[in-house]
């Protein structure tokens, strides 16, 4: 048998979630055919098959968060003789695998009680548990071991959820409680709750607002990635203040050029989009203004040396920011071959994990959707993101020789959207014209 481990990916990754499993007990695989998709944050990334054979067993089913490392199938190779696989995914139970000098056995075992529970918790845990004010021996964990992982946290915010949405029906009670006894009647009005007490325990900070579906609506589960996103969103607003100024820009000279070099660029495989030049566009604006390239930390900015340019790519279920590490080293080919190929495993759940990490700043292109005009949030803890509306061909007055003509100009909006804490509206107002100047006076 051949052991399917949860893979690393990506070197601040400590744990997984199986999203879907492609193949099923019995079905035979290809090598480096899917077998499944594992979601880490916000990143689903397709595992292959590492052999060709007939998946025997999966031990770990969809929804389970483990340990990077942990035995989560196993994969008969192609040709050999294959017991009839036990049900395992199909129960509750997780299967442990554990390693003897001799041989190395499968069992399973139910999840845990909460006593003797391994209290390990992983980043992603210990953020959610914070931003929640949740205590950890209040949430019974399904992991190895009983350790919490981020299915167990969600869980237990929707269980909660839910008997905030089921507690106003016992309320009116105490309510009608004092009319037989009116004396009695501030005594009395606890006294209804004393089964219920344990669980409005967990719920003493503020919770989400309880929405009552209405019998001609459905509510959508959201997607880990949907989730993620949410998550990064609501937290940037509340961590920095953000502010965005506008300029536009004509785009007649970088259409010239792309016209001019298309085909050549198509001969090196390599799609040339509007995209690499407002990354060099951006990167002339960092240079100049380089606080923009920075973070914000109590103690003071941090100004980084690589400029690691994000891009953010629009999915069906979301939205990926994959990186360009060290993008002002690149030419406008190397650009587009970056982007080029980005974009493409992004959309087809190819990308890894710590190619979403360590951007310094984003460029979110909107306008290839139509869209004319954006205000975007800062992707944290960075300082600032530049929007890209649509190319509209609009009149304009121009000037030449001392006299006014109206022209027609190819023209888009370069949104700012920035932190406050780091530079004021003359420093953005200075990004944002070196990006301008860059895109209207581009050169070959």
């Amino acid at each position: 048998m051949i052991d399917i481990k949860m893979p690393q990916l990506g070197e601040s990754v400590t744990e997984g979630t199986v999203g879907r499993w492609l193949k099923r007990p019995g079905e035979p695989v290809a090598k480096y055919e899917p077998l499944l998709e594992v979601v880490t944050d916000k990143v689903d990334t397709e595992v292959p098959a590492p052999e060709a054979g007939v998946l025997h067993e999966i031990l770990v089913p969809e929804g389970e968060t483990v340990r990077v490392g942990t035995v989560i199938a196993r994969l008969a190779p192609a040709g050999a003789a294959v017991s009839t696989p036990t049900p395992v995914a199909a129960t509750s139970a997780v299967a442990v695998s554990t390693t003897s000098a001799s041989a190395t056995t499968t069992t399973t075992v139910a999840p845990p009680a909460s006593d003797g529970r391994n209290t390990y918790l992983s980043p992603v845990v210990a953020r959610l548990l914070a931003e929640h004010n949740l205590d950890p021996a209040q949430i019974r964990g399904t992991g190895q071991g009983g350790r919490i992982t981020k299915q167990d946290v969600m869980r237990f915010l929707a269980e909660r959820e839910r008997q905030a949405v089921n507690a106003p029906a016992p309320t009116p009670a105490p309510v009608a409680a004092p009319t037989p006894a009116p004396t009695p009647a501030p005594v009395a009005a606890p006294t209804p709750m004393p089964t219920p007490a344990p669980v409005a325990a967990p719920s003493p900070t503020p919770a989400p607002t309880p929405v009552e579906i209405p019998a001609d609506a459905e509510l959508v589960p959201l997607t880990p990635m949907r989730r993620s996103i949410a998550e990064h969103m609501a937290r940037s607003v509340r961590t920095s203040p953000h502010v965005t100024t506008v300029m536009e820009a004509d785009l007649s000279r970088v259409l010239a050029h792309r016209a001019a070099h298309q085909e050549a660029f198509n001969r090196q495989g390599v799609r040339l989009t509007l995209t690499p030049y407002f990354i060099i566009a951006a990167i002339a604006g960092l240079q100049a203004v380089p606080v923009f390239n920075g973070s914000f930390t109590e103690q003071g900015i941090i100004l980084h040396r690589r400029i690691n340019v994000g891009i953010a790519v629009a999915l069906n279920e979301g939205l990926l920011v994959p990186v360009i590490p060290d993008a002002d080293e690149k030419n406008l080919l190397g650009l587009a071959r970056a982007v080029n190929d980005l974009a493409e495993r992004a959309r087809t759940r190819r990308l890894r994990p710590e190619e979403t990490q360590g951007g310094t700043f984003t460029i979110t292109n909107h306008g290839v959707t139509g869209s004319l005009f954006a205000t975007p949030i800062i992707n944290q803890p960075q300082a600032g993101i530049l929007g890209i509306g649509a190319v509209v061909k609009r009149p304009v007055v121009i000037s030449q020789n001392g006299l006014d003509a109206i022209a027609i100009r190819p023209l888009c909006y370069l949104s700012f959207t920035f932190d406050h804490r780091i530079a004021d509206g003359a420093t953005a107002d200075r990004f944002l014209a070196t990006v301008k100047q860059r895109l209207e006076q581009w050169e070959s």
